[in-house]
C-alpha cells in the first residue's frame, strides 16, 4: 500500500433517512496519523460520518474508502477485517453490562486473535493501566463513574492496535477536569503510536487539545476544512463564532 494513500477519504458520499438529508455531497480526506476534529451543529451528519467509516452505515451516493480500500462495498467478511484496524470510542462508551471491565477490553482480542488466554488478560491488564485503571479489572462497569467508562471504552478500542481510532464526543457528559483528562490520553495516544484520529466533538477547547486539522460540517456539507488558524479566519460567520465558544480563547 503506498504511503500517499489517505488513512480515510470521503468521496461524495449523500445520505437521507426518510426525506432527511443528513449527507450531502461530502468529500473529506484524511492523512494518516493526522488528528481531525469534525465540528458542527447537533444534527449535521457528524456520528452518521463516523458509521460511514466504520462500515456501519452504507451511503446512498459516494465511496468511502480505509486506507485505500472502499468499505461502502465490501462484504461482510471483509468489513469484519478492515474493522479489525479500526478502533471506536462510542459516545456512551457501549461497554458489555454482564462482563467485567477487563473481559469488556478482553473482547475484541478473544474474538479477532487466537491468543491464549493468559495473553489476552495481560494484554487488557496493561491497557487498562495505560488509561489509569489498573485496578478495576474484576469491576462491572455499573461500578464505574462516567469518566472511567469513558477510559474502558477507550482501552477496549485500543486492543487490536488500531491504525485508526474513531471517537464519537469522547467529553461528551463529562466534568471539566475528566474530560482534560481523557484529552490527554488521546494526544497521547496520537504521539506514541502515529495513530490516525477522527473525533467527533462539540467541545472547541477540546478539540484544539485534539486536533491538528478540523472540518466543520453543516447541513450535511462541508462548510470549512483546514487548521484551527484557517477557520478562525473562515468566510462563514457560523464557523468563526463556534471556534469562539465557550472558553475556546
Amino acid at each position: 500500500m503506498t504511503a500517499n494513500v489517505p488513512g480515510v477519504e470521503l468521496r461524495r458520499v449523500t445520505k437521507s433517512f426518510g426525506d432527511r438529508i443528513v449527507l450531502d455531497d461530502l468529500s473529506l480526506s484524511v492523512t494518516r496519523g493526522e488528528s481531525l476534529c469534525i465540528l458542527g451543529r447537533s444534527g449535521t451528519g457528524k456520528s452518521v460520518t463516523l458509521k460511514h467509516i466504520v462500515g456501519l452505515v452504507k451511503p446512498d451516493a459516494g465511496s468511502v474508502f480505509v486506507e485505500g480500500e472502499d468499505v461502502s462495498t465490501m462484504t461482510i467478511r471483509d468489513l469484519s477485517r478492515i474493522r479489525t484496524r479500526i478502533g471506536f470510542l462510542f459516545q456512551n462508551a457501549a461497554l458489555f453490562d454482564s462482563i467485567s471491565v477487563g473481559e469488556n477490553v478482553a473482547f475484541p482480542l478473544r474474538r479477532h486473535t487466537r491468543q491464549s488466554d493468559r495473553a489476552i488478560r495481560e494484554r487488557a491488564g496493561h491497557l487498562l493501566s495505560q488509561v489509569g485503571l489498573g485496578d478495576e479489572y474484576r469491576k462491572m462497569p455499573a461500578d464505574l463513574s462516567g469518566g472511567m467508562r469513558k477510559r474502558a471504552g477507550l482501552a477496549r478500542a485500543l486492543a487490536l492496535e488500531p491504525a485508526i481510532l474513531l471517537a464519537d464526543e469522547p467529553s461528551a457528559g463529562l466534568d471539566p477536569v475528566t474530560a482534560g483528562e481523557i484529552d490527554a490520553l488521546l494526544v497521547e495516544l496520537r504521539a506514541k503510536t502515529n495513530t490516525t484520529m477522527i473525533v467527533v466533538t462539540h467541545n472547541i477547547p477540546s478539540a484544539r487539545t485534539i486536533g491538528s486539522q478540523f472540518a466543520f460540517l453543516h447541513q450535511g456539507r462541508l462548510l470549512a476544512h483546514g487548521t484551527a488558524a484557517d477557520l478562525e479566519r473562515s468566510e462563514s460567520p457560523l464557523v468563526r463564532q463556534f471556534m469562539l465558544s465557550e472558553g475556546a480563547g
